[in-house]
């Protein structure tokens, strides 16, 4: 991966914190242009240091009372990719990881209830061939979310 400069750096830790501040206030706070602004926004996305922008939906609102984590034991570590080809249509998994430790994978999903979970559980997760075994973690309480702080280089 490409360089970047503390301009650049600067402008990640604002749209951060705030991916919907106007290029305006990014630039006023930055010294530059919004032109400046714009062309570097363009440039770090398209090198992968921006990977999307959004908002996040609150999944209670919708109904998902439960997050849980599912740490995923396969066969083979080699069945990863057809495994997660099978987990891409399960749309309450929003979270997959290849790992290391005590699982070979782990999810984040949420479910509306535990009846739910446990379908989910049962009749999908532990039905994809090569899957031998899950362990279950339900959080009871998100307490830190936040993006990976951007620091600026010493001069």
């Amino acid at each position: 991966m490409e360089k970047i400069d503390n301009l650049d750096r600067k402008i990640l830790g604002i749209l951060s914190k705030n991916a919907r501040i106007p290029f305006k206030d990014v630039a006023a706070e930055c010294g530059v242009s919004r032109a400046a602004i714009h062309q570097r926004v363009q440039h770090l996305m398209e090198a992968g240091f921006i990977t999307g922008s959004g908002f996040d939906v609150n999944p209670k609102s919708l109904g998902y009372s439960t997050c849980t984590y599912v740490g995923l034991n396969l066969e083979r570590g080699n069945m990863y990719k057809k495994v997660v080809e099978r987990l891409q249509n399960i749309p309450e998994i929003v979270e997959c990881h290849f790992t290391t430790g005590s699982y070979t994978m782990l999810l984040k999903l949420y479910a509306r209830d535990n009846e739910q979970l446990m379908d989910l559980l049962n009749n999908k997760l532990q039905a994809i061939p090569g899957v031998v075994s899950t362990e279950t973690l339900i959080s009871l309480e998100q307490s830190i979310k936040r993006e990976i702080p951007v620091i600026l280089e010493e001069e």
